[in-house]
């Protein structure tokens, strides 16, 4: 599973919050299990527990006893919100410093997304 994504219990959890975020793991409904995960990636259990565990400290998803784990109510609009600040110190900070540099406006900027978009 790890190409160059960085530790395997973090691309678990990456990947269970991808499948909240697109829609596929809905809320309420019931996370992968631990050994699920595990034999699917050919992972340790408890590389798999780590990535989950820590999705529960996050609180995306939530422990039910002797049940498994499932998606807390308001998880996709808080990873949602994450993403979205994220996208901006990851993407736009550096975009708005580039665009200084060469003196481009706001303006700019929005034509060529726009351009962009209409190009795909």
């Amino acid at each position: 599973m790890n190409e160059d994504g960085g530790p395997i219990f973090r691309q678990i959890a990456a990947q269970v919050e991808n499948a909240i975020v697109d829609g596929s793991l809905p809320e309420e409904s019931q996370a992968p299990s631990t050994n699920e995960l595990a034999a699917f990636h050919r992972i340790n259990p408890a590389t798999a527990a780590k990535g989950l565990n820590r999705l529960v400290d996050d609180g995306v998803l939530h422990k039910r006893r002797g049940v498994g784990m499932f998606v807390a109510t308001g998880a996709r609009d808080q990873l949602l919100k994450r993403r979205r600040s994220e996208f901006a110190d990851q993407y736009l900070e550096p975009l708005l410093t580039e665009a200084a540099k060469l003196g481009i406006s706001g303006a700019e900027i929005s034509t060529m997304i726009a351009e962009r978009r209409g190009a795909r």
